[in-house]
Parts: C-alpha cells; sequence; structure tokens
C-alpha cells in the first residue's frame, strides 16, 4: 500500500530559525540562519488535537516503524530533524535542545494543537527529558565549553507529558559503557592493554566475565572518557590562550563499540542475540564509520559526549520533570538494554509514571508487527488515561 493511500497525510515543512554564532557549525546557508527540515503526520481522522513529537540529536528516523503506526493509531505526529540532520560531529545538545523549543512552539502557534507529548524515542529520550527539565526549571547559561548560551532566555514551553520509547540514558553514559577501555594511544588505537581487549581471542578474559574483569573494565572505560576530556579541555584553553577563543579543532575518537554486554549475554541480560548490537558485529561496528562518537570537535565532546560534563543526562534530567510519564522498553533491544530503562523510570521522582516491557521486541520493531502493535496500544492506553486523546 503506498503511503498516499493509507490512512494519513505526511507533509514535509521546514522551522527557520536565528542563532547568532561566531562561527559557522552546520554546512550551508547564512550564518545566523537555519531551516528544521520536518515532517507532519496528520491523520484523516485524528483522535485528537494533540500532537506527538519525535526528535533525535541526529535525526533521521521519520519513517521508522513507531513514528508511522502512532500516526495510523489516529495520533497528529510531529518528526522534527535537528539543525545537526545526520551529522553530530559538532553537535552542541544544548542548540539541540533550543531546535526542540522552536518545534514545539510552532506545533502550538503555528499548526494549533493544544497540547505536546514528547515521544522520547532512543537518543531522543535524553534530549526530551533534557528539553523539558530545562522547560520546567531553566538553568543553563552557557554550554560546557564556556560559551555563553542562555537556555534561561529561550521561552521554552514545557511538553505535556512524556513517552520514553527504547530510550537509552544519555549520549555520554552510553558512548562511555561501549568505548574501547583498552585503548591507551588516542593517537595510535592498535597500542592496546592486550587483557582488557574484548576481541583478542588470546587473553584471559573472555565470556562469561567475572564480577572482578567487569569492575575493572567499566572503570577503565570511565578513565578513558576522562582521559580525552582533559585532552579536549586543554585543547581548548591553548586555542584561547593564543587569542583564537572562536577556534575548534576535528579528532578522531577510536573504539567505540566494545561494550561487555555484547558479547556476554548475561550482562544487563535481555532477549538479544549475541555477539550483535544494533549496527551489526560488534567488533567491526567498534572501528566502522557510523560509530558514536568518532568524528567529534572540541565542544562537541563535551556537549554530548564528556562523562562528567554533559548536561543532557537523562536520569538528573528525569529527576525534575514534573508532567505525566510512560517509559517502555523492549527486552531484545540491542542498543537500550534493561538498565538503561530502569534506570530512567527509577530516576522519575513523581508519582505519575508507569513501566511496561514488550516482550521480544527489538530496538526499532523491523520485521515484528505484533510487538509494535503492542508498544502503540500500550502508548494508546496511556494517552488516553492521562487525557491526552
Amino acid at each position: 500500500m503506498s503511503e498516499s493511500s493509507r490512512s494519513y497525510d505526511r507533509i514535509p515543512y521546514l522551522i527557520f530559525y536565528q542563532d547568532k554564532s561566531p562561527f559557522k557549525e552546520t554546512y550551508g546557508g547564512p550564518l545566523d540562519f537555519g531551516a528544521l527540515k520536518s515532517h507532519h503526520l496528520k491523520p484523516h481522522k485524528p483522535r485528537c488535537n494533540n500532537v506527538i513529537l519525535f526528535m533525535h540529536p541526529v535525526g533521521g528516523g521519520e519513517y521508522l516503524p513507531m513514528v508511522v503506526a502512532m500516526a495510523k493509531a489516529g495520533y497528529p505526529v510531529i518528526y522534527c530533524q535537528s539543525r545537526y540532520s545526520g551529522n553530530d560531529s559538532a553537535l552542541i545538545m544544548e542548540k539541540v535542545a533550543i531546535d526542540m523549543g522552536n518545534c514545539i512552539r510552532h506545533a502550538k502557534e503555528t499548526l494549533g494543537y493544544d497540547k505536546v507529548i514528547l515521544a522520547a524515542w532512543s537518543g531522543g529520550g535524553s534530549l526530551s527529558l533534557f528539553y523539558q527539565s530545562q522547560a520546567e526549571n531553566p538553568s543553563i547559561t552557557e554550554t560546557p565549553a564556556g560559551d555563553p548560551l542562555d537556555l534561561r532566555a529561550q521561552g521554552f514551553i514545557p511538553a505535556d507529558g512524556v513517552m520514553i520509547l527504547a530510550a537509552h540514558v544519555s549520549r555520554a553514559h552510553t558512548l562511555t559503557e561501549w568505548i574501547d577501555a583498552s585503548i591507551l594511544d588516542e593517537h595510535n588505537p592498535d597500542n592496546k592493554d592486550p587483557e582488557l581487549d574484548l576481541y583478542n581471542p588470546n587473553n584471559n578474559n573472555q565470556p562469561p566475565y567475572s564480577a572482578e574483569f567487569l569492575t575493572r573494565y567499566r572503570s577503565a572505560q570511565i578513565e578513558r572518557n576522562r582521559k580525552i576530556t582533559r585532552w579536549v579541555k586543554a585543547k581548548l584553553k591553548s586555542l584561547k590562550d593564543a587569542g583564537r577563543p572562536h577556534d575548534e579543532f576535528g579528532f578522531v575518537v577510536h573504539g567505540t563499540m566494545a561494550d561487555p554486554r555484547w558479547l556476554d549475554p548475561t550482562v544487563d541480560p535481555n532477549d538479544r542475540q549475541e555477539n550483535w548490537c544494533y549496527l551489526g558485529d560488534p567488533k567491526v561496528v567498534n572501528n566502522g564509520p557510523v560509530g558514536l562518537a568518532r568524528f567529534c570537535t572540541l565542544r562537541s565532546w563535551l556537549s554530548q559526549w564528556s562523562y562528567d560534563d554533559s548536561n543532557a543526562d537523562g536520569q538528573k534530567c528525569a529527576a525534575t520533570i514534573s508532567v505525566p510519564t510512560l517509559v517502555i522498553g523492549n527486552t531484545a533491544d540491542d542498543a537500550c538494554t534493561p538498565s538503561h530503562t530502569h534506570r530512567l523510570y527509577d530516576a522519575i521522582q513523581h508519582d505519575d509514571k508507569e513501566l511496561h516491557e514488550v516482550v521480544g521486541a527489538t530496538h526499532y520493531y523491523f520485521g515484528q508487527p505484533e510487538q509494535l502493535m503492542e508498544a502503540v496500544g500500550k502508548c494508546d492506553d496511556w494517552l488516553q488515561r492521562k487525557g491526552f486523546a
């Protein structure tokens, strides 16, 4: 069945914005002008005048099964790209929050929707929680790199509810849990600690991993993240000291898919496939071109990948929101495993929260119509009970 014959219309549109910046961080266009590419999915017979908003820091999900299924269930849906669509090498999470704010304002003031419910999908989970936290309790006046960026002055409109769907706790914490702890030299990734190299068949640590090894490995992952952060801060300082405060510097982060859980299914256990991750064979992904933080800049590292500096920490942000919240996890998810789902749920401090898990569902529901419909059904039931349908 063609998309045009289905029960909704897909309307691509642009949200224009102006944002003062001392340098260009997205490709093309004037320095202070940009556009957010968005898709508006309008059911022919909408069940309400409220809209479900999906947004991911890097975008690319406007045709995902869950996005389409919610529209086919009768709910108006917006999928909004950030200014960094398809390229997160220079991404600043604080600016993505501004993009989300522009989209919510447009949905209410231009499209005329009464309420906005955030569909905090995957990497959009911590983004949505970050936005909602700053909309309810604005506090940030600069990026982690120290660049002025006052979110208090943005006039963010809080969303009316949040659905956390197959989400991870944050980009920074996810990268840290996935990063290759064995790499000793950032400029020579072949220089490794062989006993921490998960892909070295000759070391003494093989699945199932001991608790002692996992503790050592997780500690080494955090230290590697912090070592990169120390280098980033020193590099930024040297540029500023040289009278070049707006200069940037690009670099490569090697080895970003070496999480023990992909090789040992007893670590954060669920129904996922062994020796596999959502991008494929983790040994190949570890140094493949699409790994998290593979291509990065100094300011971007601090904003989205630094374990200690990123403001977009899903757990910390979840603790400050007050709106009704639904959390859905998938038991065969090979990206966002159960500990992420439960950490986010546990972080929410108010009582108007619910947790559901879809048995056998993978991260995207590709080829899983029954699990997809179960997830949509959980959302539908919650939306109705909370007065959003």
